[in-house]
C-alpha cells in the first residue's frame, strides 16, 4: 500500500534525523504506527547510537541554557530578542509559515517567547537532539512538506491561531489575521491560488475584508477560513458552496461580494 503525505513526511524526517535508508525508515515507522518519537528511540535502542529520551531530555535542558543571550531572558524562558536568534538559526523566516511550523514544534504560547517547558517535551516527541543542525534538518523538511502535504500546512495554520492572539484574548484582530494570512498564504507556505485558471483570492480575501469587515477573526473564521480556501483552490467558482451549508456568515459574505465584482468573468467561466 502506497504510504500517505504524513507518512512520505515522517519517513524524511526519520532519514534526516537517523541517516538510515527510507527502507530501514519505514521499518521502524512502521512498527511505531509512524510515531516519530517512538521509531527514533527504538532505532537509537536497537543500535546503541544518540541518547533515547531520558539523556536527550537533559540535552535539551543543557541547550536550552545555552540559548540565553539577553538579560530580558528569565529562568523558565527565552525573550524576544534570544527566541528571535535560536529560530533564525533554524533557517527559519519570521516573514513566512516556516515561523509557524517551528513555533508549533517547541509548543510556543506566542511569538515574541519560548519557554522551557514546551521547548524540551516538543522536541522529545518529535525524537530530536539538543543540537542546532538536527532540530534545523527537522524544521526544514516539515516546511518543505508544506505545499505537498495538506495536513502539515493545516497542522501549521491552525497553530497560528493559538500562538498569534494576545494571551488573554479569544479572537485575532482583523489586522494580525491579514497579516498571518499573508504569511501562511505564500511558498514556502500553501498559496490560495486556482488550479486551473491560477486566480489567487488572497488580494481579493483580505480587500473584501478591508472593505466589508469590522471585527475581530475568532477561532471558528479563521478555521473555516483554510477550509474555503482549500476547496476554492479546485473549485474557482465556487460551485461547492451553498447558502444552505453551515459557513460562517463572513464566508457567504465574501462569496456574494466576489461574484459581484467578478460577475462577467465567471459567467463566462461558466458558460466554458
Amino acid at each position: 500500500m502506497p504510504l500517505t503525505s504524513a507518512q512520505k513526511t515522517a519517513v524524511s524526517q526519520f532519514v534526516s534525523i537517523t541517516g538510515v535508508s527510507e527502507k530501514v525508515a519505514q521499518r521502524y515507522l512502521k512498527n511505531a504506527s509512524y510515531k516519530i518519537d517512538q521509531a527514533v528511540d527504538a532505532f537509537y535502542s536497537a543500535t546503541g547510537g544518540a541518547t533515547p529520551s531520558a539523556n536527550r531530555e537533559i540535552a535539551l535542558k543543557n541547550q536550552f541554557e545555552s540559548l540565553k543571550t539577553s538579560s530580558e531572558d528569565e529562568a523558565e524562558k527565552l525573550g524576544a530578542e534570544s527566541s528571535m536568534e535560536y529560530l533564525q538559526k533554524l533557517g527559519v523566516n519570521l516573514e513566512d509559515a516556516s515561523l509557524f511550523v517551528a513555533l508549533e514544534v517547541i509548543q510556543a504560547e506566542s511569538i515574541g517567547e519560548i519557554k522551557k517547558s514546551g521547548f524540551v517535551e516538543g522536541w522529545k516527541a518529535v525524537g530530536i537532539d539538543g543540537t542546532i543542525p538536527a532540530q534545523r534538518n527537522y524544521i526544514q523538511t516539515l516546511v518543505s512538506s508544506l505545499r505537498s502535504n495538506p495536513e502539515a500546512f493545516r497542522k501549521a495554520y491552525r497553530y497560528t491561531f493559538v500562538v498569534g492572539k494576545e494571551a488573554d484574548q479569544r479572537a485575532l484582530s482583523k489586522e494580525n489575521a491579514i497579516l498571518y494570512w499573508e504569511m501562511l498564504f505564500k511558498p514556502p507556505g500553501r498559496p490560495w491560488v486556482g488550479k486551473k485558471t491560477g486566480i489567487n483570492f488572497l488580494p481579493e480575501w483580505t480587500a473584501f475584508l478591508n472593505e466589508k469587515w469590522t471585527r475581530s477573526v475568532n477561532k471558528d473564521m479563521w478555521n473555516q477560513t483554510l477550509e474555503f480556501a482549500r476547496k476554492s483552490m479546485d473549485d474557482e467558482s465556487f460551485h461547492f458552496w451553498s447558502e444552505d451549508d453551515s459557513w460562517p456568515g463572513v464566508i457567504d459574505e465574501f462569496v456574494e461580494w466576489y461574484r459581484s465584482k467578478h460577475a462577467g468573468s465567471m459567467a463566462m467561466d461558466v458558460d466554458a
